[in-house]
């Protein structure tokens, strides 16, 4: 029986898992990495460690007969291409210093360049600003690049660079950048012209599935035919392999993406986001569209560094009815508002408290909060899709029951928790066996187990989306 390494190289770990031909998809190995953070709004990772560990993670399976690698999308790296060194840390996708820049291309009508070409707004959130301000604030890379040594590119690439000696990335990963374009799949020259990055410093865009070099391991070559975007491999993991299948992912964030086939799809007065699914090798591309929320389970994790709960399981269940009923609500905008308002002056607030407000509430506000931010997403994406009655979800708030239930009772729709632990790599597996050649196509891939749970509405709590609205509208032009 053959089997491949998936490696989620993810925003706070790494995690590897092994996916046979039969289906059996197991567990192997998780390592966590530091966050840094060297001014507010600045978010950073060590490009050594994240490497270190996808090597260590690789150095640990055995009889592996290929490697898939998905990625946290738009978190960039520059290295020196003979040394290999990166030249700064990686800049991860939460990051805000370019917000100024993005807010100077718009103020010129830059924006609708990019979401023609590249279907993506003008946000920090993407590749592109974050690259040029490498560029233009780290002497390296400008020493480098005189001498045509730089290499700058989203975080696979490095990786797949180190360990592979390739320098390449994956239609998926390029489509987050804001600097390739969505119809030919190739880097835009416009583009790159407006975010002033060198098209030739770029990596080589090619298919989700096929060669992206070999690697040497216990003196194994073992080749890696599979590079992703983490979210794109969730809806991979979730079967979402027809036009009009949706999911949504509850990690750091909330990414929600629905397969729309081979056609590009937008909706940019909606503040829908255009990318790519994937593209299996020597075949067209399958597009997707794709809605976001940037705090999630960040959002969780901060209430519970702050003090208002000490365990998960004391936020899983509440005595009281739902706290907007109560007139109490949060909009988890720390990090400002993605979809469909991509507004970063937006700011998080609890309304509603009053003198008996509880630490309790306060918690169940902030879980209803993600799920009416999702259900705006949902909304949202509506208007190309249609309506929902049934979305995959997967990620780590999915293991609260009250979060579960809500998200059903406002959404209106059946909730499918899947069997499989790690949605995301288990999607990475599955593209590393079609790269490998293991499995010619979707169809032929294993079926999934049946899923875990499927979460049904009890009350109808739609109505309540409008309230959310009003503590919306609140929030934003405060930064």
């Amino acid at each position: 029986m053959k089997r491949v390494l998936a490696i989620d190289q993810g925003t706070t770990a790494t995690k590897t898992y092994t996916l046979d031909t039969a289906g059996h998809f197991a567990f192997y190995n998780s390592v966590e990495h530091r966050q840094i953070y060297p001014q507010p709004g600045w978010v950073e990772h060590d490009p050594e460690t994240l490497l270190r560990n996808v090597q260590d993670s690789i150095e640990a399976a055995n009889d592996i007969y290929a490697i898939g690698i998905d990625n946290q999308g738009e978190t960039v790296i520059a290295w020196n291409s003979e040394s290999g060194l990166p030249v700064y840390n990686a800049i991860v996708w939460q990051d805000r210093r370019t917000t100024d820049f993005n807010e100077e291309l718009k103020a010129r009508g830059a924006e609708e360049i990019t979401l023609k070409r590249a279907g993506l707004p003008l946000d920090p959130y993407f590749s592109a600003s974050k690259l040029r301000w490498i560029l233009k604030n780290i002497l390296e890379a400008q020493k480098l690049l005189r001498k045509k040594r730089l290499r700058i590119g989203t975080s696979e690439s490095f990786f797949i660079y180190r360990l592979t000696g390739e320098y390449a990335t994956d239609v998926t990963t390029a489509s987050r950048t804001s600097l390739m374009n969505l119809k030919t799949c190739n880097w835009d020259p416009e583009l790159c012209e407006l975010f002033e990055i060198p098209i030739e410093a770029l990596p080589e865009i090619r298919p989700t599935t096929g060669y992206f070099g070999t690697l040497k391991s216990k003196r194994r070559d073992i080749p890696v035919t599979a590079s992703v975007v983490d979210q794109q491999a969730a809806l991979m993991g979730h079967g979402c392999y027809e036009a009009g299948q949706i999911k949504a992912s509850f990690g750091t964030g909330v990414f929600a993406l629905s397969n729309v086939g081979h056609s590009v799809q937008s909706d940019h007065a909606g503040g829908i986001l255009s990318t790519v699914a994937w593209q299996f090798a020597k075949e067209k591309p399958v597009y997707a569209v794709d809605a976001g929320v940037y705090n999630a389970g960040s959002a969780v994790n901060w209430i519970k560094k702050i003090g208002l709960f000490n365990e998960f399981g004391e936020i899983d269940h509440f005595e009281n009815s739902a706290a907007v009923s109560r007139g109490l609500v949060f909009v988890p905008a720390l990090s400002g508002l993605a979809c469909p308002f991509w507004d970063r002056s937006a700011a998080g607030l609890w309304l509603g408290m009053s003198l008996e407000s509880t630490k309790d509430d306060l918690c169940q506000a902030v879980l209803e909060g993600i799920v009416f931010r999702t259900a705006q997403l949902l909304d949202a994406m509506a208007r190309l899709t249609g309506e929902q009655r049934k979305l995959s979800v997967d990620g780590g708030l999915i293991n609260n029951s009250y979060f579960c239930q809500f998200l059903a009772d406002v959404t209106q729709c059946e909730i499918v928790v899947p069997a499989s632990p790690d949605i995301t790599t288990y999607g990475t597996g599955r593209f590393a066996l079609i790269g490998s050649g293991l499995v010619k196509q979707p169809s032929e891939l294993p079926p999934a187990e049946k899923p875990q749970a499927i979460v049904t509405p009890q009350k109808d709590l739609a109505r309540f989306k409008e309230r959310f609205n009003e503590a919306i509208n609140r929030s934003r032009n405060w930064r």
